[in-house]
């Protein structure tokens, strides 16, 4: 360094990552845990983007310091002006994964704090380490490319748009940017708890040390991953173009269309047609689809995930599954089935439900519609206990009218 010259500021990658992020005026929120990634980045938003920062932190309810650390981000936050809100998980009993279901939770609770907020982008701590533990975490898995893609830097939920700035930078970077202003942060302990597999992929990283493979180095490499994942994204897009939607909310393929298509992106199109029907958070296990591929490929009709998928000799039609929306009953102004939004004169005695067989036996001029059978049963319908009010997909509107969203094209695009 010359003589006289200034010393590099430490701080100014961290800065320079935290300013080009938002670049806009809009205001950010922050998710903050008290851990020290989370208070890292709320700490370099607020320096970069003075005024337009709000936080929220989010008590699980699962550990008794919870509170104590929410109390600690929002004293933080009440010193410097940032605008706080702690909200509790109002947690019901939850089948299976415990972690996953506060994940979910997480960011539902987020979305729905922004949309109050009138704050349309939020920023999530998640590091270089946390994007290397989910390779290892998918590798031990035998994970496929989207496994090993690890974290999205940013994707979008409702009218939020959230995103991780972080992803490029390491946990220790990080600590030593607090320990350098003087940040208070706490550790989690179930940070160092064995039970959990993210600790132990979080061990294996430090023993991979040793041989140079670094939580920065692999985050390149699922980097690298995510864009080769986007490739194939395109290409299942452009092959979803081919999809013909119905108002039914079914979808119909020309069978030869599908057969000459690669068998990844045959693959990706069943994956995605399931989980924008279904409203499935996870692609089904593999065994499952394969199933389904050798089946069309033999011109078998196949069931998977409450969707069902028949083929013709023509084409190949893909809808919901009878028995999966028999029992779903919604107030009308509440979204059915994932995708139905339902507009009318709505009253609390209404509910939506699915056509079924009772509804249709009621709409005589049915077949006039040209809409297949099996399609316009798992359609919504307006009921008063027994009594059919309105099927707006199957011609009966009476006042009311159903729209399917997003769209099957964009669905591909946005998952």
């Amino acid at each position: 360094m010359p003589v006289g010259a200034a010393p590099p500021d430490p701080d100014a990658q961290l800065l320079e990552i935290a300013s080009k992020a938002y670049p806009d005026t809009a205001r950010i929120g922050v998710m903050v845990s008290g851990g020290g990634d989370s208070m890292a980045l709320l700490h370099l938003l607020q320096r970069c983007h003075p005024g337009r920062v709000a936080a929220l932190t989010i008590d699980h309810g699962l550990r008794a310091e919870a509170r104590a650390e929410a109390e600690m981000v929002a004293a933080f936050c009440a010193a410097r002006a940032i605008p706080h809100q702690i909200s509790l998980w109002q947690r019901k009993d939850v089948a299976g994964n415990l972690m996953d279901a506060a994940r979910r939770a997480r960011y539902q609770i987020a979305e729905a704090w922004a949309v109050a907020q009138d704050i349309a982008q939020i920023a999530v701590g998640h590091t270089a380490d946390d994007q290397a533990e989910t390779f290892l975490i998918g590798l031990a898995r035998q994970a496929g490319i989207d496994g090993l893609s690890g974290m999205r830097s940013s994707w979008g939920q409702g009218q939020v748009q959230f995103s991780r700035p972080l992803l490029g930078v390491s946990r220790a970077d990080l600590r030593g940017y607090l320990r350098r202003h003087a940040v208070n942060w706490v550790e989690d302990p179930s940070n160092s708890d064995l039970h959990y597999t993210r600790v132990k992929a979080r061990n294996a990283l430090a023993t991979l040390a040793d041989f140079g493979i670094t939580a920065t180095k692999l985050a390149v490499v699922a980097d690298n991953l995510e864009s080769a994942r986007w490739a194939l994204t395109r290409q299942m897009a452009e092959a979803a173009q081919g999809f013909a939607q119905t108002a039914t909310g079914m979808l119909t393929l020309p069978r030869e269309t599908y057969l000459a298509l690669p068998a990844e992106i045959q693959r990706r199109l069943l994956i995605a047609a399931l989980r924008w029907m279904s409203g499935a958070a996870y692609p089904p296990r593999e065994h499952g689809l394969a199933a389904v591929q050798t089946a069309l490929a033999a011109g078998k009709d196949a069931t998977l995930g409450g969707v069902r998928y028949r083929c013709h000799s023509d084409a190949i039609q893909i809808l919901r599954e009878a028995k999966a929306v028999q029992d779903m009953q919604v107030p009308t102004d509440q979204r059915w089935d994932n995708r139905w939004q339902l507009s009318g004169p709505h009253a609390p005695d209404l509910t939506i439900g699915a056509l079924g067989a009772d509804g249709l036996s009621c709409l005589k001029a049915w077949r006039d519609l040209g809409i297949p059978r099996d399609a316009l049963l798992v359609s919504p319908a307006i009921w008063r206990n027994q009594t059919l009010i309105a099927a707006p997909v199957a011609g009966f509107s009476n006042g009311w009218c159903a729209n399917c969203s997003p769209s099957f094209a964009s669905f591909v695009l946005s998952h």
